[in-house]
């Protein structure tokens, strides 16, 4: 628009200057100078006065068009809460360079709400139901944007689901346990998202939730992605096995597209597992991700307006992302990440003893969540092998800190028993031996909260508002607890340490071994997003 208006002011001197030359000052210089090169002068002056013009039309009709086509494009987005869930998750303090990580949660919906969902989804006897989460994966973007991380979590494992509140409807689910792909239909995406979080820990900014049709969409715009198996595959229903994605391949590798990428998504019976489901998941996003950094899509108008559309018309998304340039500049930081820095994994997991159908997280997932807490980078291609804020900022305890309002005997500290689980019934008395090992530290005014013990995974202090953060710090570094682990927290009125199920015994806070870049669990099947030799082997009932 700038440009425009200058092409436009500069017309307008060129007309001046012309009409100047023919009332006086022009036939002057026309007198000296021979009539012949005054008009040749006019004739110039028109001509560029009429290109100017025509330029600012044009730039001013596409701009104007651009604009639409922006409206339009924000128009087909489809938005969401996004939590709905009870969950006090919080969100990473920056690291030393003022950087937070970013979490994004990714649900694939199997909705068949609709025709085009139920001919890619089959089962026409399910239309109607609230869809269920059947896909689901955090990906975290580290603080200093140089690696990526993905976490897939099994459809069956059997999870908390907190209370929630369909943000559409009103409806209110009340707390539960049950498989994790159940917690979309209690209250939508944002159900699922406290879901993870109260699970992991990891405060998650944003969701995405895409369905059948949108897969098919996307996957048609990016134009094909290579995959590999390593026998002939065909996923069809077996005797006394139902159902089946239709997946039909030839060993070895091949472009998919629309339905076909849809069915290698869906496919598990041929797999052999849920797992190995989200391997062959896994192995097709690495792909994609190598396929879009080799393409150009800057350079062709058409591509570039194809995945525009299918990617505003396919992903429904949180709220405070709901508009084009919010997931361009988002697109922008997820492309930066080089391939070798990206790692795809799957929680660690056990068969349920409750219910052999079902999964239950294993050994090691909470090493990986307390990877994914710390910003620790899943692989070892960093500079000297590290990369995250943990590693970067080395000891935890050089974050900065606010000086304390009061001197230790001057802070209230109310301190909660946490040490609550799911399989574990709380301490008694923990809440009153903290208190006590804090009186004994000068901090004479600390006292015990005798409400019920609460279930809090991490030990945590939390304060009100921003003149106790030093009291907060300074209480924590007292007790030796993290300063990470000091939150701001409105669910408080003062300064409150409560101790969570990591802090069973004793009256020194355990010190946690930090983990180190790439040291994930050795069951969390982790794939590195350079790695294109990936191929799976097919079931052997579903080969042909």
């Amino acid at each position: 628009m700038d440009d425009t208006m200058s092409l436009t002011r500069q017309a307008d001197q060129d007309t001046s200057a012309d009409q100047g030359g023919r009332h006086g000052g022009g036939r002057r210089r026309g007198g000296r100078r021979g009539g012949q090169g005054a008009d040749g002068r006019r004739r110039r002056r028109r001509a560029l006065r009429w290109s100017a013009t025509l330029l600012a039309v044009v730039i001013l009709g596409t701009a104007g068009a651009g604009y639409l086509y922006y409206r339009h494009l924000n128009g087909n987005i489809e938005k969401g809460e996004r939590s709905s869930g009870d969950s006090k998750a919080e969100k990473a303090e920056p690291n030393a360079a003022g950087q937070t990580p970013l979490n994004i949660l990714l649900i694939g919906s199997d909705s068949r709400n609709s025709d085009a969902n139920v001919a890619l989804g089959g089962s026409r006897d399910n239309r109607g139901n609230p869809p269920l989460g059947d896909v689901q994966m955090l990906i975290h973007l580290s603080a200093d944007r140089e690696s990526a991380a993905v976490v897939s979590i099994p459809r069956d494992t059997r999870v908390d689901i907190p209370k929630c509140t369909d943000p559409e409807t009103g409806d209110t689910f009340r707390a539960t346990n049950d498989i994790i792909n159940t917690s979309l239909a209690r209250g939508g995406a944002g159900c699922t998202l406290a879901t993870w979080q109260n699970l992991t820990g990891v405060y998650i900014d944003h969701w995405m939730t895409i369905d059948f049709a949108g897969v098919v969409s996307m996957a048609d715009a990016i134009g094909g992605v290579e995959v590999c198996v390593n026998q002939n595959v065909w996923d069809r229903p077996l005797p006394g096995v139902p159902g089946g994605s239709g997946l039909k391949m030839k060993a070895g590798r091949k472009d998919i597209k629309g339905k076909q990428a849809l069915q290698w998504l869906r496919t598990r019976h041929a797999w052999g597992s849920d797992p190995l489901r989200a391997r062959a998941q896994h192995m097709y996003m690495n792909s994609m991700i190598r396929t879009l950094k080799k393409q150009n899509v800057f350079t062709d108008g058409g591509r570039l307006m194809s995945l525009a559309e299918s990617a505003t018309t396919s992903l429904k998304v949180s709220e405070e992302i709901g508009t084009v340039k919010k997931l361009y500049d988002l697109g922008m930081q997820l492309k930066s990440v080089p391939t070798d820095r990206i790692t795809m994994t799957t929680m660690p997991n056990v068969q349920d003893p409750q219910n052999a159908n079902h999964l239950i997280p294993a050994e090691g997932a909470e090493k990986m969540w307390q990877m994914l807490r710390d910003d620790v980078p899943f692989d070892k291609n960093g500079k000297g092998g590290k990369g995250g804020t943990a590693d970067k900022n080395g000891d935890e305890e050089k974050t900065p800190t606010t000086s304390p309002s009061s001197p230790p005997g001057r802070i209230g500290v109310t301190v909660v028993n946490g040490t609550r689980t799911d399989t574990l019934a709380p301490v008694a008395g923990r809440a009153g031996a903290i208190a006590q090992q804090l009186v004994g530290k000068g901090f004479t005014q600390a006292m015990q909260d005798t409400s019920p013990a609460v279930s809090e995974e991490r030990t945590v202090v939390r304060y009100p508002s921003e003149d106790l953060k030093g009291d907060a710090q300074q209480v924590a570094k007292s007790l030796g607890i993290p300063q990470s682990s000091v939150r701001k927290s409105t669910d408080v009125s003062g300064v409150t340490v409560v101790v969570g199920s990591d802090w069973r015994t004793g009256t020194a806070y355990p010190k946690e071994s930090k983990p180190s870049a790439g040291s994930l669990p050795s069951n969390s099947d982790a794939i590195n997003g350079s790695d294109e030799g990936q191929c799976m082997d097919v079931y052997a009932p579903y080969r042909w």
